[in-house]
């Protein structure tokens, strides 16, 4: 596969000549235990789909721990991180600078309280992804954030209230997440699940719970019929549903909280088609819908559904007839085995012959916040530790994605970001005309470093460099910058035109007789040596491969 071909193919910069290449399925479609090699190519496969942003120390810690300790140690249960606080805002009566408002309801008495509690929440949240080590918890929160889309109207308890639901089952139970999604007061608000009632059933809820949350669709079989279920069921169950409400007793105008009313829900039997086995949904008060969460997850096709989706994000967009059979349908009945517990199918998934299939490392287009957290956590880039400073860094970190297309809590719809499931094209939707400046600019002005909040952010190439193995020499050291940031191996070709940045005509011993006299004390050679690395790593960071995982 030529996977620099493809990305140039993305970017519309493949000249008339070149034979045009698409991704190909694995070669290895199997889901047996992988028992290949393991080595730092392996192990940075791993953590680059698994976490955002690996080091050099965390990978080579992964070559040393092996594959099974390593998969471990990605699903080792974590506390739940601190619950957000206040950064800048200092008029809430009740709550002080730097501490917590999740517990105070909402109020429209203080001006600015709303949005600095939302504000709250986008640092809050990039903070966890900035500090989420290794541990796949924090790509499952987004993973499942992208499944269960929730945005405007927001507020910042719901806000929270959702994404601590998502982050606490990330790798547990489907069933309990789905239940839990089902009446949280986020998406009753999001998909009107609080105006569905016996008087007025609303099928919004109903039919994304089907459709996008848990069975899918199938081909279409006939007038109103998806194969999987039928329109009379998204009817019958919706009335199912009918009684919950983002509502607070105490206070009108929090909604923050869940409550059912019995007198809003329909009691009255509901009758689902074929496609359910005809079952008839008997009036269960407050727990009928954990009735329909049972009744969808009985099909097997639901486990499929959620095993394709966990398949197109960790390991590839093409689900072939093979993948299918040999990948998806043993992953979907160990689900199904385990009672619709995640973990241990998503452990071998990740431990699988097909996830470390040589076709399949660096076939995939990194995501915005992936290429984000690449460039300040595989270079362990200094950040602030302070908590105020902290939080005012990582919404700076927020305010620059949202320009990138992948916007946390505010998807483009229902349906998630675009690029999980627009075929053929899926994440090669993500570099297009107006993302890949945005992001070039990320890496530039990490390179050059500039200055925020009084704070410098900035790649500390000498310090980095001085961690590798054996940087003194010209090859070696591109060789390692390579195998941390990219998925293969360079060619001979661009090992040389990469060396022509460094030391631009000159031969390989100028730059071992130069840094080998700047790590001998030498400070008078310490910003050549500096601008010498920038214009290396620069050039790396904005070579397509870097867009790869």
């Amino acid at each position: 596969m030529n996977r620099r071909s493809t990305l140039s193919l993305l970017l519309g910069k493949q000249k008339k000549s070149e034979k045009k290449t698409i991704h190909k399925a694995a070669s290895t479609v199997s889901f047996d235990p992988y028992n290949g090699p393991w080595n730092f190519e392996q192990a940075a496969h791993l953590l680059r789909r698994t976490v955002f942003g690996a080091s050099k120390t965390q990978i080579e810690q992964a070559v040393a721990d092996g594959l099974q300790t390593s998969i471990a140690n990605l699903f080792q249960n974590l506390p739940l991180p601190s619950p957000p606080v206040y950064y800048d805002f200092e008029d809430d009566p009740n709550i002080d600078l730097g501490e917590s408002w999740i517990d105070d309801q909402e109020t429209e008495d203080v001006d600015g309280l709303r949005g600095a509690r939302i504000r709250s929440m986008y640092a809050w949240s990039f903070i966890q992804m900035t500090e989420g080590g290794v541990n796949i918890r924090e790509k499952m929160t987004l993973f499942w954030h992208n499944h269960f889309v929730v945005r405007t109207p927001l507020t910042g308890r719901r806000m929270y209230k959702y994404i601590n639901l998502l982050r606490a089952n990330a790798t547990g139970n489907f069933r309990s997440l789905v239940e839990g999604i089902t009446i949280d007061p986020s998406m009753l608000v999001y998909l009107n699940g609080t105006q569905n009632s016996d008087n007025g059933p609303n099928e919004n809820y109903s039919r994304e719970l089907l459709e996008l949350f848990t069975i899918g669709k199938g081909p279409i079989a006939g007038p109103g019929d998806y194969t999987n279920y039928t329109e009379d069921d998204v009817v019958a169950i919706a009335r199912a549903l009918t009684g919950w409400r983002a509502f607070n007793a105490a206070n009108n105008n929090d909604t923050s909280e869940s409550a059912y009313q019995a007198n809003r829900h329909d009691i009255e039997d509901k009758q689902l088609s074929n496609r359910f086995d005809n079952i008839v949904i008997t009036n269960g008060e407050e727990e009928e819908y954990k009735t329909v969460i049972d009744i969808i997850l009985q099909k097997d096709e639901t486990a499929r559904f959620i095993c394709r989706k966990l398949y197109r994000w960790f390991v590839h967009a093409d689900i072939s007839p093979e993948v299918e059979v040999n990948v998806i349908e043993p992953m979907a009945q160990m689900v199904i085995a385990d009672n619709y517990e995640i973990s241990n199918a998503l452990m071998a998934l990740l431990s699988s012959e097909c996830f470390y299939d040589f076709e399949l490392r660096g076939c995939m287009v990194s995501h915005p916040l992936e290429h984000w957290y690449k460039l300040i956590n595989s270079f362990e880039m200094a950040l602030p530790t302070e908590e105020i400073l902290k939080y005012k860094i990582a919404k700076h970190f927020h305010s620059r994605l949202r320009t990138t297309e992948m916007d946390i809590f505010r998807h483009p719809n229902v349906a998630g970001w675009t690029a999980f499931y627009q075929a053929p094209q899926f994440d090669k939707l993500w570099i297009n005309a107006v993302s890949l400046p945005v992001r070039q600019g990320f890496a530039d002005r990490f390179i050059s470093g500039y200055n925020n909040n009084q704070f410098r952010l900035e790649i500390d190439v000498l310090t980095f460099t001085a961690a590798l193995d054996n940087p003194i020499n010209a090859e070696d050291l591109i060789n390692e910058i390579a195998a941390i940031l990219f998925a293969h191996i360079l060619t001979e070709e661009q090992v040389i035109a990469l060396k022509d940045i460094l030391i631009p005509g000159l031969p390989d011993y100028e730059w071992t007789i130069e840094y080998g006299d700047y790590i001998g004390g030498d400070d008078s050679l310490e910003e050549a040596v500096e601008n010498k690395l920038k214009a290396l790593i620069g050039t790396m960071v904005n070579m397509p491969e870097f867009y790869l995982i």
